[in-house]
């Protein structure tokens, strides 16, 4: 009889807890799956992100010029 290895390290779903299913990894459920998804497009979750200032040069008019 021929033993075939798991594709993925067997994980907790991130949302219950529960031993995950190969079909809906890393979650246990389609409903576990949905509620993270939910999460994300809420804004729930948010990857914090440092904002770089804006380098750039804006070109200067001359004073003869300027707007009226």
């Amino acid at each position: 009889m021929n033993t075939v290895s798991p594709l993925r390290a067997p994980r907790r779903c991130p949302e219950c807890g529960k031993p995950s299913k190969r079909d809906v990894y890393p979650f246990c459920s389609p409903r576990c799956k949905s509620i993270d998804l939910n999460r994300w497009l809420s804004g729930a979750y948010v990857i914090c992100a440092r904002e770089e200032p804006e380098e750039f040069d804006a070109p200067s008019l001359p004073a003869s010029q300027d707007r009226d």
